[in-house]
């Protein structure tokens, strides 16, 4: 993992031991000739181009699901849907996270990393212009699970990509990548009731207007999914570089581009039970947050759009913090002081919400925009809680799956609780609930340890 103080990977010494380069003669041959042929013009434009598609990809990452908290009303009325049904719509998105997301380190060790993102743009531009149109209920969670879906891969994949492309800017890329993904959750909360009105009124617009951005995204994987035999990732000395026969993206080893390891007994690891516990609990505040907070300030008498801009504001909260947590999560040996502060923030938004829901709206969307920032800590300790990238991929995968299973019950139990209490006392007091347990297992996965030490014991 990336000290940020001194630059250096803690993994640099098991990496330099085990770096080899196979079936890649023609490009490091003309860059350690120290030539101005392709290989080196390859190795300047291609990181750029991975971190172009990492930040446009992080901007679809949460439209399909923001977009459709800001018109959930009118998509009920559209549907025919009950509060009871809406909450199980909420609840589709951490169920394919982890049904899904635990597919996505096997695809990526067939297919390779970019190849495996790159359908999943594809997936969500096709289930977000689609799911509009669909005509039914079924029809419209079937298009979006298919977004959730290439969403779900790309979540897991994120951090092994920028493992892989950067190693010794975990922290700068991982907070870029949060800072990405928090820019498009709020753009999509803020924007879609007013844009839906510019466009004529029709929710169907509105919602399948974000098809466009996801299209965008596909474009930067491209090059990179044509191109895998020369664009193999950088070869820094203390870094890891793929094995592969043909040079390609798909390599020997493992989705990260190292020689092949033994497979992780990752159950083993108390570390990474607590890591996705503390993911799946943080997943559960912020799904509710977003499907359901729009809809807690319109009952309190706030307009739609002022709704829409305050989620907007609780989620464009993670755009500097998404940047500046992972960075100092780096120079910390523990993040549990980190936890109990954006713990700290939740409590007080959620008695907020309670007490006075408009009175002091603006301030309980900021507060609530800072608990929400536990997702890019999660995803800087499972950088941190692993040695090697294929320790992070499996940790990613299993911390990501696990969690968004255990998420899975929160908004549904929300929609039941709003519709037979007949307000929002009960919801609030169950989100409040959960943020005590969440802020218990981050201080115990923010401590200082491997979950290769663990599992190997």
């Amino acid at each position: 993992m990336v000290n940020e103080g001194t630059g250096t990977v803690a993994s640099a010494k098991t990496d330099r031991d085990t770096n080899a380069i196979t079936g890649t003669s023609a490009t490091t041959a003309t860059s350690a000739g120290g030539g101005t042929g392709k290989g080196t013009a390859t190795r300047a434009w291609v990181p750029r181009l991975v971190a172009v598609g990492i930040v446009l990809s992080a901007l679809n990452l949460r439209p399909a699901i923001t977009s459709l908290g800001a018109l959930l009303e009118e998509v009920r009325d559209g549907l025919g849907m009950s509060g009871s049904l809406a909450g199980v719509l909420t609840s589709v998105p951490p169920l394919c996270f982890a049904v899904f997301g635990v597919m996505a380190p096997r695809l990526a060790r067939r297919f390779g990393p970019a190849a495996v993102v790159c359908a999943g743009m594809v997936a969500i531009t096709a289930g977000l212009l689609v799911r509009p149109y669909a005509g039914s209920t079924v029809g419209f969670v079937a298009a979006s699970a298919l977004a959730l879906m290439g969403i779900a891969v790309s979540n897991v994949l994120m951090p092994v990509i920028v493992k892989r492309w950067f190693p010794d800017r975990v922290g700068s890329m991982t907070g870029l990548y949060s800072m990405a993904l928090a820019l498009g959750t709020s753009t999509a909360a803020a924007v879609t009731v007013p844009m839906t009105k510019a466009l004529g009124g029709s929710w169907q617009t509105g919602l399948a207007v974000w098809a466009g951005l996801a299209a965008a995204a596909v474009l930067p994987w491209l090059p990179l999914v044509r191109g895998r035999g020369a664009m193999t990732a950088p070869e820094p000395a203390s870094v890891s570089v793929p094995v592969s026969g043909a040079g390609s993206e798909r390599g020997a080893g493992s989705v990260t581009g190292e020689p092949h390891r033994p497979a992780l007994r990752i159950t083993r690891s108390r570390t990474a039970w607590a890591l996705a516990v503390f993911f799946g609990l943080q997943a559960t505040a912020a799904y509710i947050t977003m499907g359901w907070m729009a809809q807690i300030f319109r009952d309190a008498g706030v307009p739609a759009s002022t709704a829409g801009l305050l989620l907007a504001v609780t989620m464009v909260m993670g755009v500097p913090l998404a940047f500046v947590i992972p960075r100092l999560a780096t120079r910390l040996p523990h993040q549990g002081p980190i936890v109990l502060v954006l713990g700290a923030c939740g409590l007080a938004g959620y008695a907020g919400l309670y007490l006075a829901p408009a009175g002091g709206a603006w301030a309980w969307a900021v507060l609530l925009g800072v608990a929400n920032c536990a997702f890019p800590l999660a995803l800087t300790m499972v950088g941190m809680r692993a040695r090697t990238g294929v320790g992070v991929a499996q940790l990613s995968a299993f911390a990501q799956s696990t969690g968004y299973l255990i998420s899975i019950p929160g908004p549904l139990l929300v929609g039941v609780l709003y519709q037979h209490s007949g307000g929002w006392g009960l919801p609030i007091a169950l989100m409040a609930a959960l943020m005590v347990p969440q802020m218990a297992v981050g201080v115990l996965a923010g401590r200082d340890r491997t979950v290769e030490d663990e599992a190997a014991r």
